[in-house]
């Protein structure tokens, strides 16, 4: 089922869905830019690997309009994997990408900036199997789109559009995504660290909120959580600069600035899910509620979108705030 989900890179694929019937024109419950956008310029960073603790180069390239977010290896002689929910191979502490021997691991927080930041369309080299962790948050990269600056794209956006109630359940973890003209996640999460314990977050992806309340929030870890993962080659550039490290008294953090919001780690939950649901492929029209979720289950919201087509349907984003179904006149 997963074949048939919108993504840009396979717009032709749209034409599917043109057997409904067009419906009348719907309204967004906000304003949100109709056209897709690319970068003005390429723009470069370096770091390491979270995981890997592999040096790597990254540059991210503008890219034509209906081709969508790809990963090129330059190490690989130029091999590369689109970011789409199809080729998701590993969920494991971070969400990893492979198309044949083209693999690149954790590519949430770069994912969370693009789309927090408007970008539909990227080419993205790096010269090493994992994306740079950074700061552990998605703020450096929001930097470097910002740095490049954006490029309204001629060709309108595509959305996929929830009408009715999607959930997925995995135990005790929980996700659902509900019917709404625009795209709101609600996060919650619980743990046993009195620096934790029950953390519920909302927002509206609008504007600049992004950037000032979700990018910022960096990945965390218990240090002996970490300490785990050095002892099985795991982990190997993480660093008090790049995660927050919560004591092993589990009421503070070992970060010498300490954190940066009250409530960071639910925070960073939500950018890991802003991430992950980029893979649709396109922008998603929906209310998104998350309890105690991971990489895990936002793959399986995802197939478990595309296993109930009968639930959603492409539209197409139309300036002025408006939106038709694929397939409608209006095309």
């Amino acid at each position: 089922m997963t074949s048939l989900m919108p993504t840009l890179r396979h717009q032709a694929a749209a034409k599917v869905f043109s057997g409904f019937q067009p419906s009348a024109e719907n309204h967004l419950a906000y304003p949100m830019e109709a056209h897709q956008q690319t970068l003005r310029q390429a723009v470069h960073c370096q770091g390491v690997g979270l995981h890997s603790g592999k040096a790597v180069r990254l540059t991210i390239k503008p890219a034509p309009a209906n081709s969508g977010i790809r990963f090129i290896r330059t190490d690989l002689g130029g091999q590369s994997v689109v970011a789409h929910m199809d080729k998701v191979v590993d969920t494991t502490l971070a969400t990893t990408l492979g198309d044949g021997a083209c693999t690149v691991s954790t590519t949430e927080h770069l994912l969370a900036a693009l789309r927090g930041c408007g970008i539909d369309n990227a080419d993205i080299e790096l010269d090493s199997p994992e994306v740079p962790i950074m700061d552990g948050s998605a703020a450096p990269f929001c930097a470097l789109i910002k740095e490049a600056g954006l490029r309204r794209q001629n060709d309108l956006r595509l959305a996929l559009r929830v009408i009715k109630p999607i959930r997925y359940e995995d135990g005790e973890k929980r996700i659902a995504v509900l019917p709404f003209a625009g795209f709101t996640v609600f996060e919650e999460i619980i743990f046993d660290d009195d620096i934790i314990q029950r953390q519920l977050r909302s927002t509206v992806l609008r504007g600049d909120n992004f950037l000032t309340d979700v990018a910022p929030a960096r990945t965390f870890g218990r240090a002996e959580d970490v300490e785990y993962l050095w002892a099985r080659g795991l982990a190997l550039g993480g660093t008090l600069d790049n995660v927050v490290t919560i004591h092993w008294d589990r009421k503070s953090v070992l970060n010498e600035g300490g954190l940066r919001f009250d409530d960071e780690f639910v925070r960073h939950k939500m950018l890991d899910l802003i991430g992950d649901l980029s893979l649709l492929g396109c922008q998603l029209l929906g209310r998104v509620q998350a309890f105690k979720s991971g990489h895990s289950q936002h793959l399986g919201l995802m197939k478990q979108i595309a296993a109930c087509p009968d639930s959603w349907e492409l539209v197409r984003l139309l300036p002025g705030g408006s939106f038709h179904r694929v397939g409608d006149g209006a095309m």
